[in-house]
């Protein structure tokens, strides 16, 4: 009996054992360290696209070459075309049918884009805003397909799904082989200043005259790739175009009287220029520092006064483009200069109506140079033989070689400098274009960020160098604070598809172009950051890359790991706000305080060692007063120890520091930034202290530095210089009752 009452009494006192111990454990937990890899987020590398970000040996890309015949109708504001297609099917798999682009269906009677958004009654209407929305019926801008045909002329059966076209083939297209085949179409252009969107024309009651600006007016292949298969997301408007590569022979036929400019080089400008206008183009191309009139106001004044009722046509071809547009008008005016590339001459180019000088006469075409100059040396030689700029009022759109622009002088001829700065930052911002994602093609329907915030970044560099000073709207940290300081319910991560953003600027355009600006100025340093951006314009030129091969490039070219900056600035809607949460200072004793007499590991480590000389560092909290300035040599110890092991020369050449501060930084916001701090001292001077962003890898939340001066300090500054987009610098100051007016400054 009593052996038994022994084994229940040991298993009983096993059992509450193991009860305590299980109540003293901890759940486990998966790895939630910001800094943690992005294997989840990212796709997998494969042999189309590689884990250091670069085209893998398998990589392919798809290949569009368009044959286009097109008519204006100037007096009935009508496109008509007819088109031959050959695609090249480069993927290693069959195609089963082929995918087409109907972008004017967006303007379509029975379009759906305008039923996509949420819509409430305003309060008040213009008349004729009243009556266009209410009582005229839709305006019909959508294609008007008339015949799809294979190369024997037959008939080639197809579905249109709204902004979409199917092309069902008979037979599946091979691997390596190619297609031809033909649509004949036409559509209404509309008047963007009363339909919108982003090509049209533009009225002026004057002389009845119309500015055109034509692009999407085409069907236009849509992009096969190894990341999405075919690229048929619908265009609702937002999100903008995924276009192959191809090469163009296109006519234009318009009347008589217009100038003209388009993407590809003109095939019979003799046929179409007179002879001094021919003579002055000539001119041009040898002339690289002002730009010369090929088309003059005067001439443009008369060819505004009478319509022509004959016709020209305009013939150009372009080789390696993804897609095509057109300007025309019997109001332009046009003016060039010659750009030198690295031994390479480009064209600079502008077109512009009178109702646009003085303002684009003097600057459009010089900014057009100065961009290319600028882009091309942080990403590659500009490929192309010109870029246009048109001057067409509200807008501001690009395609390869051409782009139109708005600002124009009030009717008075004043010129503000919100105006031309605005007019002249949209000039390079659209003829930027060019490079992102004319060239390095991403995906605009899908990553609007990936064209938008990379050239965003690269326009800021380039106003900077356009003019000292220059009033840049986005590119700066501060800059982005108040978007990124808004309401969390209306913020998306950057890395949201373009149709599902809040606000689209601030997210597509400035938070990414901020971010990059905080890396090249901040984080990576300019060297590195130049570098590996320039290898990833010039691994991806001419091709298609995702945002994983953006990010992993960036990380390949520069042995940064930025995964953390991806993952919070691009994959997350945190901010930045890092303070000073605690200052402490030390006074260094020889003799040990009162709460250090429980001994530590340390102590017990350093018992073993005989020589060991000890220096206690003692909160001035401890003190009953202040404690005056350090001198190294009162402490016995650690001047015995300097005697003992330096040399009187090398003693000399020993820091003296007086003064201990033990600066305790938290990290209210979940974003990360490096951790900027300025002391100044008593006299008067200032001293910046920079620790990376991996300062906070071990804990997300707190990081403490300790700082041994010579002076005493009197205020400590995180992010004095607001290169963080720290959204509340009322927590950057130590004592804490400078802050505020540091704050009222920001806020201002």
């Amino acid at each position: 009996m009593k052996k038994v009452l022994y084994i229940l009494s040991l298993f009983t006192a096993v059992t509450v054992t193991a009860q305590e111990e299980t109540k003293q454990r901890e759940p486990g937990h998966t790895n939630q360290n910001k800094f943690r890899q992005m294997y989840d987020l990212m796709a997998t590398p494969n042999m189309f696209r590689t884990a250091s970000g670069a085209p893998g040996p398998a990589y392919y890309q798809q290949q569009a070459d368009y044959k286009i015949d097109v008519e204006l109708d100037d007096e009935n504001t009508k496109l008509y075309g007819t088109e031959t297609i050959t695609y090249h099917n480069n993927s290693p798999e069959n195609l089963e049918y082929l995918w087409v682009q109907l972008d004017q269906n967006r303007r379509a009677a029975d379009s759906e884009s305008p039923l996509a958004n949420s819509e409430k009654v305003n309060q008040s209407y213009t008349s004729e805003g009243f009556s266009r929305r209410y009582m005229e019926e839709a305006f019909d801008g959508g294609f008007k397909i008339e015949y799809v045909k294979d190369a024997n002329g037959k008939p080639m059966s197809y579905t249109i799904n709204k902004t979409m076209m199917r092309i069902n083939l008979a037979e599946p297209l091979k691997s390596g082989s190619k297609i031809s085949f033909s649509i004949k179409w036409w559509y209404n252009i509309n008047n963007y200043f009363i339909v919108g969107g982003r090509s049209g024309y533009e009225h002026f009651e004057e002389g009845n005259n119309n500015i055109y600006v034509i692009a999407q007016f085409y069907p236009r292949m849509a992009v096969y790739n190894d990341v999405e298969g075919w690229q048929n997301m619908q265009f609702w408007g937002g999100g903008e175009f995924a276009l192959p590569f191809g090469n163009f022979d296109v006519n234009i036929t318009v009347p008589a009287d217009h100038i003209m400019e388009a993407t590809g080089e003109l095939q019979n400008r003799k046929g179409i220029f007179t002879k001094k206008q021919l003579k002055r183009y000539e001119k041009a191309t040898k002339t690289f520092d002002d730009p010369v009139v090929i088309v003059t106001e005067e001439e443009a004044r008369e060819a505004e006064k009478e319509h022509s009722t004959k016709k020209k046509t305009w013939s150009f071809k372009a080789e390696n483009v993804r897609d095509f547009g057109f300007a025309t008008s019997r109001k332009f005016m046009y003016d060039a200069m010659a750009v030198q590339l690295s031994g390479k001459t480009a064209m600079a180019i502008s077109v512009y109506p009178k109702e646009s000088n003085p303002l684009w006469g003097k600057y459009s075409t010089r900014v057009v140079a100065h961009t290319l100059k600028t882009y091309s040396k942080y990403t590659f030689d500009y490929p192309y033989p010109k870029a246009v700029s048109v001057s067409a009022e509200s807008q501001g759109m690009e395609y390869p070689m051409i782009c139109w622009n708005y600002g124009r002088p009030d009717k008075d001829g004043f010129v503000s400098d919100r105006l031309k700065y605005g007019m002249i930052s949209v000039i390079i911002h659209e003829v930027g274009h060019n490079f992102f994602p004319m060239i390095v093609n991403s995906d605009e329907r899908q990553w609007t960020w990936m064209d938008e915030g990379l050239n965003t970044f690269l326009q800021y560099l380039t106003e900077q160098e356009f003019q000292e000073n220059y009033p840049s709207r986005r590119g700066p940290a501060d800059k982005i604070v108040p978007y990124m300081s808004g309401n969390q319910e209306f913020l998306t991560p950057i890395m949201t598809n373009s149709e599902s953003l809040y606000h689209f600027g601030s997210n597509a355009y400035a938070k990414p172009a901020t971010g990059l600006n905080i890396l090249r100025e901040t984080i990576m340093g300019e060297e590195l950051f130049d570098y590996a951006f320039k290898t990833y314009a010039n691994r991806w030129k001419f091709k298609h890359p995702t945002p994983e091969d953006f990010f992993r490039t960036m990380e390949d070219a520069s042995a940064v790991d930025l995964d953390w900056f991806w993952r919070g600035w691009f994959y997350s809607t945190d901010y930045v706000d890092i303070g000073i949460e605690e200052v402490k200072q030390y006074h260094v004793s020889s003799e040990k305080p009162k709460s250090q007499q429980e001994e530590t590991e340390k102590d017990r480590f350093y018992r073993h060692n005989p020589n060991a000389k000890y220096v206690y560092m003692i909160p001035e909290a401890e003190e009953e007063e202040l404690t005056k300035p350090l001198d190294i040599n009162s402490v016995k110890e650690l001047s015995e120890y300097l005697d003992e092991n330096f040399t009187p020369q090398e003693r000399a050449r020993l820091k003296s520091p007086k003064y201990f501060y033990e600066v305790t930084f938290n990290k209210p916001g979940g974003m990360f930034m490096p951790i900027i701090a300025e002391l100044e001292f008593a006299d008067g001077t200032k001293e910046v202290h920079t620790f990376p962003a991996q300062i906070w890898r071990k804990n997300n939340n707190t990081a403490s530095r300790v700082f041994a001066t010579d002076k005493e300090v009197k205020k400590i500054t995180v992010d004095p210089e607001l290169k963080t987009a720290d959204i509340d610098v009322s927590n950057n100051i130590w004592p804490a009752q400078e802050a505020k007016s540091k704050f009222d400054q920001f806020s201002e």
